[in-house]
């Protein structure tokens, strides 16, 4: 029997959303998991990058137990999470012009790496700019948002795109206009938003699919284990060591 309660619809919206990343995306995760293990066995590096809510699911991606060690955090001050106050800073600071261009200027990043932009809306000017940025550098940008938000919004970079539109392969997350699963009678806005739980997914999968791409090309993935499993910390002392030129969050 169905679970009806707002908890039972909640994760029956978000299993159901995973099921359609798995059936609608798999040659587009297929493509990015390929493209990052190009990257990595051309010598290049890997970094994501997320505003607000959005820098949740690439923050998963960083130094992470089962995770390739060698993706780093590009991070804006400000516009990563809502540690600053107030917390619509955060919100402020993603449509200012111009300020993806002055981070990347100051980044590590460089041609041949690759850039993973995690935008829901994909409207504001940062992570527009971010991804346009990259690749006049010569870095490939996989984008991640939900492609519905540019038939039913407008963009707010000047260009009238968005991030959709200047990316070398699209991940879409497929969620709806307001990011909210449930409605009922007696509450007075949509709440319960899914976005996290399927973005972070949908990009666990392409890192799934890019260790198992390396491993097929006889290079064993840069893997980090758990510290908190016996030998744990052995095993990543030597990737550190081993890759330490392609990993900028230890420095």
């Amino acid at each position: 029997m169905s679970d009806r309660t707002p908890a039972g619809r909640f994760l029956d919206a978000a299993i159901d959303l995973l099921r359609r990343i798995r059936d609608e995306e798999a040659e587009s995760v297929a493509a990015a998991g390929a493209l990052l293990a190009d990257t990595v066995a051309d010598g290049g590096r890997l970094f994501a990058f997320g505003a607000g809510h959005s820098s949740l699911a690439a923050q998963d991606l960083v130094y992470r137990a089962g995770g390739l060690a060698l993706m780093n955090l590009l991070a804006v001050p400000g516009a990563v999470g809502v540690d600053v106050m107030p917390a619509t800073l955060g919100s402020a600071l993603e449509r200012v012009d111009g300020l993806a261009g002055v981070v990347l200027a100051s980044s590590p990043l460089r041609a041949g790496d690759a850039l993973i932009v995690v935008s829901l809306s994909g409207r504001n000017a940062l992570p527009v700019e971010m991804a346009v940025e990259a690749r006049k550098r010569g870095v490939k940008v996989i984008g991640v948002t939900s492609v519905a938000y540019a038939a039913r919004t407008t963009s707010r970079h000047s260009s009238g795109t968005f991030l959709k539109d200047h990316c070398d392969l699209v991940l879409d997350s497929g969620i709806a206009v307001g990011d909210a699963e449930l409605t009922l009678d007696d509450v007075p806005a949509p709440f319960a938003p899914a976005s996290t739980v399927v973005t972070t997914a949908l990009l666990q999968a392409v890192m799934a699919t890019a260790a198992a791409a390396l491993a097929d090309r006889g290079i064993e993935p840069p893997l980090l284990r758990s510290g908190n499993v016996d030998g744990g910390h052995e095993w990543n002392a030597r990737v550190f060591d081993e890759y330490a030129d392609r990993i900028f969050y230890r420095r």
